[in-house]
């Protein structure tokens, strides 16, 4: 293959793992505290021996977080919690403390919230958060502060991560901060609302398209590249 196949290829490479990326953006655009994920192509060019050009490669590994605010919908749940500003929950799971904006929570058997999945929430002070099976009306402050009544349970902690760019996706809605967490403060918990998925469906179909166009167009390439070379071989060979 030659230097303009391999361009192409890589190219291609790039743009079917972008449209995987853009069909689990589909996916997943009615999954509470999803965040949209994009994809970042970048040039690496190299220089070739002698005379020949540079040889231009396209990479397409890096990923980017969109961090935009979804939009919140009215539950009514007392556990359902949303974020209205900057700031994630903090969650414990067997393989380490991770960051969510998925906000339904449930009292496990013992009292303690937790996630759909089981993980415990955890407070400002990075403890779990216990809820008595017997508490009375349970109300949540836009501090965070959740009260049974008129006495207050714990403070439910909003973090972000210390390096936002050693922050890794671990599934749809969980994240790891590879640097750390730190507590934030200035944004606001409403109970009784679950934020939305931030992906926009058409964003996503209209970029869909235009992925599926460039790979075609991509393919066209390489079949008359190809054709081309077989021509020079059948050319050289009845010579």
């Amino acid at each position: 293959m030659d230097n303009a196949g391999y361009t192409t290829l890589t190219r291609q490479s790039g743009l079917m793992r972008e449209m995987q990326t853009v069909a689990n953006n589909l996916a997943n655009m009615s999954t509470s505290g999803y965040r949209r994920e994009g994809l970042i192509f970048a040039e690496h060019v190299k220089r070739l021996e002698g005379e020949a050009d540079s040889l231009s490669m396209a990479t397409a590994t890096a990923r980017n977080t969109s961090m935009i605010q979804g939009a919140l919908t009215q539950t009514g749940g007392t556990f359902d919690f949303a974020i209205e500003g900057p700031g994630f929950f903090l969650i414990e799971t067997p393989a380490g403390d991770r960051l969510t904006r998925a906000g339904s929570f449930t009292p496990s058997p013992e009292g303690e919230l937790v996630t759909p999945e089981g993980h415990r929430l955890l407070d400002n002070g990075g403890s779990p958060i216990f809820v008595p099976p017997d508490a009375a009306r349970i109300s949540l402050a836009a501090d965070g502060t959740l009260s049974a009544g008129e006495n207050p349970l714990a403070q439910i902690g909003l973090y972000l991560p210390a390096d936002p760019n050693q922050m890794q996706r671990e599934d749809g809605v969980r994240f790891i901060s590879v640097a750390g967490v730190e507590p934030t403060e200035g944004s606001a918990i409403l109970q009784g609302f679950v934020e939305n998925s931030n992906v926009d469906p058409v964003a996503e179909i209209t970029r869909m398209i235009e992925v599926q166009r460039a790979y075609e167009m991509g393919q066209g390439f390489m079949e008359k590249e190809d054709e081309r070379i077989r021509s020079v071989m059948r050319t050289l060979g009845s010579s």
